[in-house]
């Protein structure tokens, strides 16, 4: 019997608190070695692209995969959780709105190790789906006073900083530039699906943590080669998956920067096995690429609170096995 969750419940069960707190978990797995991440495979087709990762949480009793259909009308994510003991399928989600929360959380996360302890301003390149998740969770780990916005459509920003004032309860403003959000700002987040670099380099102050979540395939940039460069501290999600996909890496070290020597996995350091910042005036990086631990611990969160809450929709699926390997 599989539980078939839709995205109204997603959004009605999973709390930024609880998402933060199962990721961050989901991050200790991996830097003690005690859960596995297989990097997103993509299948492009004329029409779209099939995007499918997965990942195993042993302590758990879990292992999942997450796969989503994008093309020119939009995509479609669809996540299966298997229990451990058996194989038995035991969740089917409907996975945007995780996906949203489990992105802002992975920021949440990495924004608890490496921002500093007080930084109370956060500016916002992006002003779509994805920025609301990330504004809402590191307001959960730093005392967020005052949020900037930016985005390309003023009447998007505008209505961004008035949404996320109202549910934040704290001062959000929407700004004309890209460099206004930056300036001033202890953190720094980039939200974009932008080809071309949206931070400069010159843009960034000592003490100042970034949080680049949009650049993760190749071809897709949002931190110019001095941004990179002046990041004391590089730390990905998943190193396997950044040689792969992030573009803001991957670009510079090709140009012959030395970036891959310098960069630290997120579950190491959550891990105690590598520090996080270590002085003030550090200014580190945060690259998110959106791994499938993030997705597995989210959704067994969710499993377990719909479980407790009598949500979803009972499927019953076949009890007839295949045979292994088939």
């Amino acid at each position: 019997m599989a539980l078939l969750l839709r995205e109204s419940d997603v959004g009605l069960l999973l709390t930024m608190d609880d998402v933060i707190a199962a990721v961050e978990g989901g991050f200790r797995f991996l830097g003690s070695g005690t859960g596995s991440n297989q990097p997103r495979s993509r299948s492009v087709t004329p029409s779209g692209t099939l995007h499918v990762m997965h990942a195993s949480a042993p302590a758990l009793g879990v292992m999942g995969v997450k796969s989503y259909a994008s093309t020119p009308r939009g995509s479609r994510f669809i996540a299966v959780l298997y229990r451990f003991e058996d194989g038995e399928p035991v969740l089917i989600a409907e996975a945007d709105r995780l996906g949203q929360m489990r992105t802002g959380a992975a920021s949440g996360v990495a924004t608890k190790y490496l921002a500093r302890a007080g930084a109370g301003t956060l500016g916002v390149i992006g002003s779509g789906w994805q920025a609301r998740s990330q504004v809402a969770a590191l307001a959960r780990v730093r005392p967020v006073a005052l949020v900037k916005v930016y985005g390309r459509s003023e009447e998007r920003r505008e209505a961004f900083a008035a949404e996320m004032a109202a549910e934040l309860g704290t001062e959000v403003v929407a700004v004309a530039s890209a460099q206004e959000a930056v300036e001033g700002s202890e953190i720094v987040v980039t939200a974009t699906s932008s080809k071309e670099p949206v931070l400069q380099g010159a843009w960034l102050r000592p003490g100042m943590h970034v949080n680049a979540i949009g650049s993760n395939a190749s071809a897709r940039r949002e931190l110019d080669a001095e941004a990179v460069r002046r990041s004391e501290l590089i730390v990905v999600d998943s190193l396997e998956q950044a040689r792969i996909e992030c573009g803001d890496l991957i670009a510079p070290a090709a140009a012959g920067e030395v970036v891959w020597e310098r960069v630290t996995e997120l579950g190491s350091i959550v891990a105690g096995a590598t520090p996080g910042r270590s002085r003030p005036e550090q200014i580190t990086l945060f690259e998110s690429q959106g791994i499938a631990m993030e997705d597995v611990v989210t959704m067994e969160l969710l499993y377990r609170r719909a479980v407790a809450s009598g949500a979803g929709e009972e499927i019953p699926l076949s009890t007839v096995r295949a045979k292994p390997g088939r």
